[in-house]
């Protein structure tokens, strides 16, 4: 069995030669310490992201399959995006910076993490109508101008890549990303901004969705003609944090779970049975508004300070739920003890089936290289033939 034979056989509860070992990429500041300690050169791998060869080279040389995050991503943002520019210079190494989705970020150099948003371009419905609607139109260019690993190189969908993925011995599992129908207008508008909207301008939020909800549909049905066989949709929210979610379940069911079950169904209609969803945070109350309208693989099932599991939603929701993430990667920072704890307890998860274990987000900067390789080893162990 490849790669991608193991994954699909692990989600649809059938048997399997071993367990694959995955991965949800890396920091930069990991990147960095590693090359300093003398374990990689960025040189020679210096286009390490999201299934790039360079990234595969670096899986293989920690003991990794792959990355869980192989993603077909058509263009589901604002098109033309803004020009990243700094607005304003401030003490201590911070700034003010315009981002491509129309965010004002306070951001600094050795930032790792989401910057704080202090401002947006979009505030109403003057923006949306002046400046945001017409950015959100969908094009050929949203899906052709993707670029593709074809086995060892990159190349854009049109120039090789689809021929690439139309391969029936393709070994590399593939998600097709869907977009985003509420996390994105976070982005745009802000948490805060976008709670008053709600109340002041309900109208408005409902336009915004269902323009940006119709362009993520037409993206997936242009990928889906495009006769690749993908293996699992994927959504991007990020819609909650460790108190969890950011909006109240019921109005993201209200809102967005039609817009779903459209899209939900086209991937079923092309053969894609499972759709799974990526949301840092506490999740627990948004699983079920999930799961009602056909997402049913949740990721990366964050451990955080609230210990996000999977166990509690199989026994409340059953088999149809779904897991691929929930493996702790704070242990990576400690000693070879913490790893095998975190590898039995793991184990337990496993023997649930439906599940994928793999570390519950990027690889953080304080993760030794000698613990990364010595989880693969036991997981590879633990789980392989």
């Amino acid at each position: 069995m490849n790669d991608r034979q193991r994954i699909l056989a692990v989600l649809n509860y059938q048997e399997y030669d071993r367990l694959p070992v995955l991965h949800f990429g890396f920091l930069g500041a990991t990147l960095q310490k590693w090359e300093r300690e003398g374990h990689i050169d960025l040189a020679q791998l210096p286009a390490i992201g999201d299934a790039t060869p360079d990234e595969d080279e670096l899986s293989r040389r920690l003991g990794f399959d792959c990355n869980y995050h192989r993603v077909f991503g058509p263009n589901t943002r604002i098109d033309p995006h803004f020009e990243t520019k700094v607005l304003e210079e401030l003490p201590g190494g911070f700034r003010k910076v315009l981002t491509g989705s129309g965010a004002i970020v306070l951001d600094n150099d050795d930032n790792e993490s989401i910057p704080a948003h202090v401002d947006h371009v979009l505030k109403g419905r003057k923006e949306w109508d002046e400046t945001f609607r017409d950015r959100l139109r969908f094009s050929d260019r949203r899906v052709q101008e993707v670029s593709v690993n074809c086995g060892g190189r990159m190349a854009g969908f049109a120039e090789g890549g689809r021929e690439y993925l139309l391969r029936p011995d393709r070994a590399t599992h593939i998600l097709l990303h869907c977009g985003s129908l509420y996390g994105v207008l976070r982005d745009y508008v802000g948490i805060e901004n976008l709670c008053y909207l709600l109340a002041d301008d309900e109208a408005l939020v409902d336009e915004m969705i269902e323009v940006n909800a119709e362009l993520c549909y037409q993206c997936t049905q242009a990928a889906l003609a495009s006769g690749v066989s993908f293996d699992i949709g994927h959504f991007w929210e990020d819609i909650a944090c460790k108190n969890g979610p950011l909006v109240n379940p019921a109005v993201l069911a209200s809102k967005t779970g039609p817009h779903y079950q459209r899209i939900v169904d086209l991937l079923h209609r092309h053969g894609i049975q499972h759709v799974s969803l990526d949301c840092d945070g506490s999740i627990d109350t948004l699983v079920p508004v999930w799961l009602e309208r056909g997402v049913d693989v949740m990721f990366p099932i964050e451990v955080g300070t609230w210990g996000a599991d999977l166990r509690p939603w199989r026994q409340q929701y059953g088999r149809g739920v779904l897991g691929v993430g929930g493996m702790d990667k704070r242990v990576f920072a400690r000693d070879r003890a913490a790893v095998d704890a975190e590898v039995d307890r793991l184990r337990r998860l496993v023997e649930l089936g439906g599940y994928l274990p793999c570390p519950d987000h990027r690889i953080a900067g304080d993760a030794r290289w000698e613990n990364v390789q010595y989880y693969c080893e036991q997981m590879h162990r633990v789980f392989g033939p």
